[in-house]
This record gives C-alpha cells, sequence and structure tokens, in this order.
C-alpha cells in the first residue's frame, strides 16, 4: 500500500479557544465540520473543501474529565508545551510581507532563514502549544531585502 499525502497533524490543548485562535487569525484556517467526539476539540481547513478532513486537528484536554479523550485516543501526558520529538510542522505560502505584518501586529515573535540553494525563505513561529511552525515562502519575495540580522525580524522591526 502507498501512502498518498499527509491527512492532518494533531495538537493537544488545555487553551482550545486559544489555539483555535492562532490558526485562524494568524494561519487563515477556519473552522469546519467536526464529528460530535465525546471531547471537546476543533477541526481546522486550509480551504472550502471540508472532504479532506481538516488540515489542523486541534485536541481539547480537560484535565478534569479526560475519560472521553482517553477512551478515543488513549492516555497520553500532555506536555507543558513544544513539539516533543516532533520537531516542526511546515505549510508552503506565499505573501511573506504580509505575514510579517500580521505577525508584529499581533505579537508574535519569529525567526527568518533563506535556503538560497531551494530559492525558499522560511519563517520560524511558535503557536500556543509551543508547536513549531515554519512557514515556506518563494526567496523571490525578499530578494533586495536585508535580513542578515534575524533578531531584527524576531522582534518585529521588519521593514
Amino acid at each position: 500500500m502507498a501512502l498518498a499525502r499527509l491527512a492532518h497533524f494533531s495538537i493537544r490543548t488545555t487553551d482550545l479557544e486559544r489555539s483555535c485562535a492562532f490558526y485562524e487569525c494568524i494561519l487563515g484556517l477556519r473552522r469546519g465540520y467536526r464529528p460530535p467526539f465525546d471531547f471537546p476539540g476543533a477541526w481546522l481547513y486550509l480551504g472550502d473543501d471540508e472532504r479532506d478532513y481538516g488540515t489542523v486537528h486541534i485536541i481539547g484536554v480537560d484535565p478534569g474529565n479526560p475519560s472521553g479523550l482517553s477512551a478515543y485516543l488513549g492516555d497520553k501526558s500532555l506536555l507543558a508545551s513544544g513539539t516533543g520529538t516532533l520537531d516542526h510542522i511546515a505549510f508552503l505560502a506565499t505573501g511573506v510581507r504580509q505575514m510579517w505584518e500580521t505577525l508584529r501586529a499581533e505579537g508574535i515573535p519569529w525567526r527568518d532563514r533563506t535556503v538560497p540553494s531551494l530559492g525558499l525563505h522560511q519563517v520560524f513561529i511558535e503557536d500556543p502549544s509551543g508547536v513549531t511552525i515554519e512557514l515556506n515562502y518563494p526567496a523571490a519575495e525578499v530578494a533586495g531585502l536585508d535580513l542578515s540580522n534575524g533578531a531584527q525580524a524576531s522582534t518585529g522591526v521588519m521593514a
């Protein structure tokens, strides 16, 4: 059997609304259909087509009532934050300047990197649970800009 593509990734969080707001407001995903599971959560979609079952599944962890979640997905400890053994999630994107403006307006720190041999410009951010997200833009979008001081971008001073 051959794999076709990555279907989605799931993030466990104790702050469902904050996580959803991040993926909706910063990355532009939208909430869509989610089956009526016995635990809180949301399915976030990249486009209008809900036949793909969502790109990001946010799993709400209710420490006071974990039975529905553990019955469905099994018992797992909730790391305080971060990606654990998974290093990061990456998306292909366009419009790096608009993303910088959004991140600056929302007070979200970021790191810029360019991979010249791939023609790729990367923006790294973290979601409210500490999951690292890599946004990959065409390097042509930053051509001619002085990105030598990554600290500038991280503090939201990028021109």
